[in-house]
């Protein structure tokens, strides 16, 4: 073995030990690669190898002009959810009861809402909400009564493509269609690419909302294994693509897992999809919402081939209630206008003005630092309340970004029966079996971390935590 090797190893060992002794904590700093460099006095390449070696091990990560900091990963004490290999034979339990059941109460102010995939008042900006809606009010000669294009508001095409900065000028508010929701652009993207009885891959677990779009469309869910860290198995993915009409897949801080899709996974993606012709509908809503240093790249920033329809909305960073989303379709953008026409005419204008002012003067940016900074800190919170409160077999999902913690429990849990008991006590989760169109993760659930953190919140994790270990 070389000497250098032997170095960059010796010294990777030694921070590891440091992590291990919990003497280099999560979120410490390491020195800097000089510094490091005089401190064991070697080359300033071996140290870079030292770093990196620590870094593919996921102890350490790199934030670009700050230096390499203790990972997350590297305090966990808990497992990772399993990967589920799915196959053809299993039984199919659609989910729609237990859905129409979680999404009953979500009028209910007095339950700890754990469940729904929406975020806290605390986290919106609703004063420049409220001043955007007045400056559109004063400015609306027509108060708002006059049909919006089918292709949706200019002002806010023009606003949107200006903020989606992660594109590098890819799409221009010529490329955009607005939507009523992340939701409705999907069931429209998944409209204009299929016909009934064609098959359309997803991720497993799979959001529940496109799962219903699927069947309603008289369409079949192919289920793709997915790690909660990495994202889909390509290869289980091609095996199945002579076969699949489209895709539909949520690659950046997925829903409910949370994983972010690496680069070059999604590029692979990108490549698979344009070689199958098999157009890719990309729920990107998300996107915006990361822990680390950037915003990650879509697959729709690698798509050549015009195959992807990139989705977002501002319905999980703004204001869920607006109903305000949009989609760029690519080569199938004049298909996705006249179904708009069809069903809906046009957006109604008022909305899409007051996002459209919002995105020019509301300072976007600042707003969403402080809501990923709170949702960050919300995440540090639930992850050690679950490591303190349930049971040391419980696995928990590791989500780079998004609200959604996906977590696994010992097989004699049946989190269905599990939600009953919590909800006669306020509490409220999505059980795992929401996430599938088999009879699969009856021993899972689903918790949402973008809720005002209080004593009440910590309290009831901990509730949480007691009923699952007394159904042990």
């Amino acid at each position: 073995m070389p000497k250098k090797e032997v170095l960059y190893l010796k010294i990777a060992k030694a921070i590891t030990e440091q992590i291990q002794s919990e003497t280099l904590q999560f979120g410490d700093r390491l020195p800097s690669l000089r510094s490091a460099q005089k401190l064991h006095n070697v080359s300033l390449n071996t140290i870079k190898q030292a770093y990196m070696e620590l870094e593919s091990r996921s102890l350490v990560e790199s934030r670009p002009k700050f230096g390499y900091f203790v990972s997350q990963t590297s305090q966990r004490k808990l497992a990772l959810p399993s990967v589920v290999n799915l196959k053809g034979s299993e039984i199919k339990k659609t989910p729609e009861d237990l859905i129409d059941k979680v999404f009953g109460t979500i009028s209910n102010t007095d339950v700890t809402q754990f469940a729904l995939g929406i975020p806290g008042k605390s986290f919106l900006p609703l004063a420049k909400l409220k001043k955007s809606m007045l400056n559109v009010v004063k400015s609306k000669n027509d108060s708002g009564t006059n049909y919006e294009p089918v292709q949706g508001n200019e002002y806010l095409r023009r606003e949107i493509a200006q903020w989606s900065l992660v594109l590098e000028g890819k799409i221009t508010e010529d490329d955009l269609v607005i939507t009523s929701g992340a939701m409705n652009a999907i069931y429209n993207c998944l409209m204009a690419v299929t016909k009934p009885g064609d098959s359309v891959a997803v991720e497993s677990p799979v959001y529940f909302g496109i799962l219903q779009a699927i069947q309603l469309l008289g369409l079949k869910a192919v289920e793709i294994p997915t790690h909660p860290i990495y994202g889909l198995d390509l290869d289980a993915l091609k095996e199945q693509l002579p076969k699949i009409s489209a895709c539909c897949f949520v690659t950046n801080f997925n829903n409910p897992l949370g994983f972010q899709m690496p680069d070059d996974k999604k590029k692979e993606l990108v490549q698979l999809i344009t070689d199958y012709n098999v157009p890719l509908i990309e729920d990107d809503i998300y996107g915006n919402l990361y822990f680390g240093t950037e915003r990650p790249k879509p697959c729709k920033f690698y798509d050549e081939a015009d195959l992807v329809m990139w989705v977002g909305s501002v319905s999980k960073a703004l204001a869920p209630g607006y109903r305000v989303g949009w989609v760029a379709p690519g080569k199938f953008k004049d298909k996705i206008i006249r179904q708009k026409l069809l069903q809906t005419v046009c957006s109604p204008s008022f909305y899409s003005d007051v996002i459209a002012d919002f995105l020019e003067h509301g300072r976007y940016d600042h707003h969403l630092r402080m809501f990923r900074k709170k949702l960050y800190s919300n995440y540090l919170q639930i992850q050690k309340a679950v490591t303190t409160y349930f049971p040391d077999n419980t696995k928990i999902s590791e989500p780079k970004g998004g609200f959604m913690l996906w977590l696994e429990l010992d097989k004699r849990i049946c989190t269905e029966n599990l939600y009953d008991e919590a909800f006669s006590k306020k509490i409220s989760f999505a059980p795992g079996r929401m996430f599938s169109q088999y009879n699969q993760y009856g021993n899972c659930m689903r918790l949402n971390y973008g809720l005002e953190w209080t004593d009440r919140v910590e309290n009831d994790l901990e509730r949480l935590g007691k009923m699952i270990k007394n159904n042990i």
